[in-house]
C-alpha cells in the first residue's frame, strides 16, 4: 500500500498529536479552553509520561515512552489556555520512534523522512552521496533506473552508435 509519509514523522492519538525528529519528540495536547499551567501535572521521566488535571479529573497522556529520554532537557509550555506543548529530548538520537507510549497507536518507521534542511549542513561530498542516494532510492521505488544503471546505459548506448 503506498501510504504518505506521517506527517512530522509523528502521528495522533485521541488526545494528542505528535512529531519528531532524530533528536527529539514533541507533542501538542488540546486541553479544555481556560486550562491555567497550575491545574495541571506534567510528570516526566526517563521512561514514563504523565500529563493530567492535578484532581485526575482528565488524564492526557499516562504511560511507558517508547524508548528512553533526557530528562532534563525536556520542557513544556502551555499556550493560549488550550494547548501544551511538550518537548522530548531523545537519549538515543539514531532512531525513529513508532508511538510515543506503549500500545498507542503506532506509525510505519520505514516511511519517515529525514528532515531535509539536514543536508544543507553537510560537506560537499557527503552532501552529493546523500543525494545520490535519495535519487536512486526514489528511481527504484518508481521502478527506474539509479543513476548508476543510467550511466552504464548511456555508455552502451554511445558504444554501440560509435
Amino acid at each position: 500500500v503506498n501510504t504518505p509519509p506521517p506527517v512530522g514523522n509523528g502521528g495522533k492519538t485521541d488526545n494528542y498529536v505528535w512529531t519528531q525528529t532524530l533528536d527529539e519528540v514533541n507533542l501538542v495536547v488540546n486541553l479544555p479552553r481556560g486550562t491555567a499551567a497550575k491545574q495541571l501535572n506534567v510528570d516526566i521521566k526517563n521512561k514514563k509520561l504523565k500529563i493530567a488535571f492535578k484532581d485526575n479529573s482528565k488524564v492526557f497522556v499516562d504511560g511507558e515512552l517508547y524508548n528512553r529520554i533526557i530528562v532534563d532537557d525536556c520542557y513544556w509550555t502551555l499556550e493560549d489556555g488550550c494547548e501544551l506543548n511538550l518537548n522530548l529530548q531523545k537519549e538515543n538520537k539514531m532512531e525513529w520512534w513508532k508511538c510515543v507510549c506503549k500500545g498507542d497507536p503506532e506509525i510505519n518507521t520505514q516511511k519517515v523522512q529525514p528532515e531535509n534542511s539536514k543536508l544543507g549542513d553537510l560537506d560537499g561530498e557527503t552532501r552529493q552521496t546523500v543525494e545520490k542516494m535519495m535519487y536512486d532510492q526514489r528511481q527504484k521505488a518508481m521502478g527506474k533506473p539509479t543513476s548508476d544503471e543510467q550511466q552504464k546505459q548511456d555508455m552502451l548506448n554511445k558504444f554501440m552508435q560509435a
